[in-house]
């Protein structure tokens, strides 16, 4: 059993973690995140700690971006657009067991001192943009870091955020490139 509550987006949500592992999950019905949602997230948080685990869209990152705000010291999982997507319809509820698994052990805390280890010139140099691929190779990376997807400023930003050090970047990003061969 996971020790921490799942917050998803849905009851669809709900079905797919439960379907994957043991675990209490909390949804928070879409953009209608009133106070008493959140009071419930910051009584887990207290409590047992919380996984944000949302849909790879717009609303997913909005809905995690309210949470976040809202609720210190959350973790943040996260699944692929293709992992998630079954039919043209993006969502949790649509991955696979096995990557809900994955993302959750995955999950990663924001920390409060960000520290710049990356930049631009990074990113410019791994080929992370200014390239046709790039798009995907942060899509492999993200998930093989377990930070989700990103453009290249939020990417740059999380891999701040959640304090991935160079040595686990490059470490990462070639088994990346590996796979890609």
């Amino acid at each position: 059993m996971i020790k921490e509550v799942i917050v998803v987006e849905g009851r669809d949500d709900i079905t797919a973690v439960k379907r994957a592992l043991d675990a209490e999950v909390l949804a928070v019905g879409g953009f209608g995140i009133n106070r008493s949602v959140i009071d419930k997230i910051k009584e887990a948080q207290k409590r047992q700690g919380v996984i944000i685990l949302t849909d790879p869209d717009f609303a997913g990152e909005k809905i995690r971006s309210i949470i976040t705000k809202r609720v210190s010291g959350v973790k943040h999982a996260y699944i692929s657009q293709a992992e998630g997507t079954k039919d043209g319809d993006i969502g949790v509820e649509n991955a696979s067991p096995e990557t809900i698994i994955r993302a959750i052990k995955k999950a990663k805390c924001e920390i409060k001192d960000k520290v710049i280890t990356f930049t631009i010139a990074d990113m410019m140099h791994c080929g992370l943009v200014g390239d046709k691929e790039s798009s995907l190779k942060r899509d492999k990376l993200g998930k093989e870091l377990g930070i989700g997807y990103g453009n290249s400023a939020r990417f740059i930003s999380r891999l701040n955020s959640f304090g991935i050090e160079k040595d686990e970047f490059l470490e990462a990003l070639a088994r990346v490139e590996l796979n890609n061969k």
